[in-house]
C-alpha cells in the first residue's frame, strides 16, 4: 500500500511521526507540509496555486491539521495520484465543517472511499480495502491484557494515529485494574492528545473528550469490566414515545457512530457499559431523570484478540 500524507500544524507532524513510527514507514511515499492555519487564508476564492506540484502515485491519502478552504486540494490530489481510499481526520471543530466535507464528498466519483473519522482514533474497518489495511494497525485503540489485581502486561493491537497508545501501555504496567481505565485517561493527557478542547456543536462535546472515550473503551474492554458508567431505570425511563429517546440524540459517542445508547424491544433506552465516557450529557437531558452514575463493578464486553 501507497500512503501519500498531506498535513499542516503540530497536530500534523504527531500524526506523520506516529504513522511512520507504528509501522507504515515505508508505505509513505510522500508528505506534503501546507502553511499553518494561520498563514492561509481561511476562504480562499483559487485554490490551483496550494496544489503541491509533485503528487505521487497512490492508493491511500491522509489529510490531517489542515484547517478550513485549502481542504479543496484533496480531489485535486486524489486525481493526480489515482488514490481510491482517503482519511481525514478532524481534530478541532472548525478544522473541516461538514458543509465543507460535504463539498468535497461532491467533488469526488462514485468509486472514491472518503472518510472524516472524529477523532482520528475512532477509525475502523468498512470495508474499504486500504482504508482497511490502514485501520487494522492504527484507529481505534485495542488492546490486550493480562492482569490479576493488576495489570502484568498489556500489548497495543490497534494503536492509536497519534502515538499515544503505546506510552499509555507503558505506563499502565503494575496499576490496579480498578484503576487502569482511569490512569489510561490521565496518560493520554500526559502524553499529551493534541485535539481541540473546543466545544463542537455537532456532538455537544470536545474532540479531545471523545478521544478519552476510546482510550478508557479499550481498557475497559481488555479488561473485561468497568466500576463507572451512566444507567437507565427501566422503570422510569419513558421511552421513545414520550421523549423521542433525547438520550441517545445527544449521546457524543452516538453522534460520531458508536452504540453506546440503543433501544431495547419496548423503545426504551440501554446504556452500553463499556463505551460510555461519563460525560453525564445523557443525565442533564433526560426529562424524566431516568439516568444516573453507577460507580460498582460491572461487566463489559470484551474485545476478541
Amino acid at each position: 500500500m501507497k500512503i501519500f500524507i498531506i498535513s499542516s500544524g503540530e497536530y500534523g507532524s504527531k500524526i506523520v511521526n506516529g504513522i511512520a513510527s507504528q509501522g507504515f514507514a515505508a508505505n509513505i511515499v510522500g508528505i506534503h507540509e501546507f502553511p499553518s492555519k494561520d498563514e492561509v487564508p481561511e476562504f480562499i476564492d483559487d485554490i490551483s496555486e496550494y496544489i503541491p506540484e509533485n503528487i505521487p502515485e497512490a492508493d491511500l491519502i491522509i489529510a490531517t491539521g489542515i484547517h478550513g478552504d485549502i481542504n479543496m486540494v484533496i480531489p485535486a490530489i486524489i486525481e493526480k495520484s489515482g488514490a481510491k481510499s482517503v482519511i481525514v481526520p478532524t481534530n478541532h471543530p472548525k478544522q473541516i465543517p461538514i458543509g465543507l466535507q460535504n463539498e468535497i464528498k461532491s467533488s469526488l466519483n462514485d468509486d472514491v472511499a472518503i472518510l472524516f473519522p472524529k477523532p482520528f482514533c475512532s477509525l475502523l474497518p468498512i470495508g474499504d480495502k486500504y482504508i482497511d489495511e490502514f485501520a487494522k494497525v492504527l484507529g481505534k485503540p485495542k488492546f490486550k491484557i493480562e492482569a490479576n489485581d493488576e495489570i502484568n502486561s498489556i500489548e497495543v493491537i490497534r494503536g492509536t494515529p497519534c502515538g499515544s497508545s503505546p506510552f499509555i501501555a507503558e505506563n499502565l504496567v503494575g496499576i490496579s485494574t480498578k484503576d487502569a481505565e482511569f490512569e489510561a485517561n490521565n496518560k493520554l493527557h500526559n502524553f499529551p492528545c493534541s485535539a481541540s478542547m473546543a466545544s463542537d456543536n455537532n456532538t455537544g462535546d470536545t474532540i479531545l473528550h471523545l478521544a478519552t472515550y476510546k482510550t478508557k473503551e479499550a481498557i475497559k474492554r481488555a479488561i473485561g469490566f468497568t466500576y463507572k458508567s451512566a444507567i437507565v431505570d427501566e422503570e422510569v425511563c419513558e421511552g421513545l414515545e414520550e421523549c423521542d429517546n433525547i438520550c441517545l440524540n445527544s449521546c457524543p459517542n452516538v453522534l460520531t457512530g458508536d452504540e453506546t445508547i440503543y433501544l431495547d424491544d419496548n423503545g426504551k433506552a440501554k446504556i452500553d457499559p463499556g463505551s460510555c465516557g461519563v460525560c453525564e450529557i445523557c443525565i442533564k437531558e433526560c426529562p424524566y431523570g431516568a439516568i444516573e452514575i453507577y460507580e460498582e463493578k460491572m461487566p463489559v464486553n470484551k474485545d476478541n484478540d
